[in-house]
């Protein structure tokens, strides 16, 4: 597997990104309630940025770590290509929107190993989602910001083999 950080000069406006899509053996996917971001589109899957060179499974992986304390997984797939959103125009101004137009990911399925107990939402600083449930794949698009709902349904597509109901 190639890391493909690497990004062509048409595509530099978009930000390197991975995103996890933790499956509980049961087929539900695990949603966080982002930090501070009002309700209701405000769950989402981890995601964050991948490091120059980084490989983007360890990159996933790592965000996985990062954002839940998850570490119990075993790798089901990934999306082919990347996908890619724009940053809506409020976003210009702080974060990682003042400096991209957007983010360009890949997405990759990962099953739970794992007990509950191993979820840690403080595991490392700063602190992403303030909750987390388990729900249908087919709900995330639903609840997810509106900005990045086109590449969640794509992500829900890509990874329905694996999910419940």
């Amino acid at each position: 597997m190639t890391s493909g950080v690497a990004l062509p000069p048409h595509l530099a406006p978009y930000r390197p990104n991975v995103g996890v899509v933790l499956f509980h053996p049961d087929g539900k996917v695990w949603l966080g309630r982002r930090v501070g971001a009002p309700g209701p589109f405000n769950w989402q899957f981890p995601q964050g940025g991948v490091d120059a060179g980084e490989d983007l499974q360890a990159a996933a992986l790592r965000e996985l770590v990062e954002e839940t304390g998850v570490r119990s997984v075993t790798v089901l797939g990934r999306t082919d290509g990347w996908l890619t959103y724009d940053f809506p125009p409020e976003h210009s101004g702080h974060g990682v929107g003042k400096a991209w137009k957007g983010q360009r990911q890949v997405w990759f399925a990962a099953r739970f190993d794992g007990a509950e107990s191993e979820i840690d939402l403080q595991a490392h600083p700063p602190v992403e989602f303030d909750a987390w449930r388990w729900a249908y794949l087919s709900e995330a698009p639903d609840v997810v910001a509106p900005f990045k709902r086109e590449v969640y349904a794509q992500v829900v597509r890509a990874f329905s083999v694996f999910a419940a109901g």
